[in-house]
């Protein structure tokens, strides 16, 4: 399948989360994004040192400016189950807005067409290194990383685009 691209609208998919008494939850990403401005961005694995140094803590760190920007929901999704992502989400407590969403079989990450396989490396299929902006369902901006960079899909690469 051809990577998601601007003008796409973006694939329906059901992504998991915990609830606050840590209890499996599922949601639809259209329901989270339909009609609205969202960034969902996309991370090969929890607890991994780029992801978890430097990409999901710009997006924390500037989501009161993207708020400030339009932006009702920024979402970090990875090929992880939710009790991971619940788990990594709380390795960040000053997160008030970026929502940390699990696709565990990695069937919206194919849908998108991002799919990463480091099989080869012993870790399987994840997510390749990306950040969407969508507004009502559509991509605006679509930067997608090349396999092991962290250059246009930051917190800040996307506040240019706003």
């Amino acid at each position: 399948m051809a990577p998601i691209a601007v003008g796409d609208v973006i694939p329906d998919g059901i992504l998991a989360y915990l609830d606050d008494e840590n209890k499996p939850q599922s949601l639809s990403i259209h329901s989270l994004s339909k009609g609205k401005k969202v960034i969902i961005f996309g991370v090969p694995g929890a607890f991994t040192p780029t992801c978890s140094l430097k990409h999901v803590p710009g997006f924390i760190e500037r989501a009161e400016e993207l708020k400030g920007k339009g932006v009702d929901e920024v979402i970090c999704i990875s090929v992880n189950d939710p009790f991971v992502m619940s788990s990594w989400s709380k390795t960040f407590p000053e997160n008030k807005h970026v929502k940390f969403l699990a696709d565990g079989s990695a069937k919206y990450t194919y849908a998108l067409g991002l799919e990463l396989d480091l099989t080869d490396k012993g870790l399987g299929v994840r997510s390749k290194r990306f950040a969407l902006l969508v507004d009502d369902l559509k991509v605006k901006v679509a930067n997608v990383e090349n396999a092991g960079e962290f250059t246009i899909s930051s917190a800040e690469e996307i506040i240019k685009a706003l």
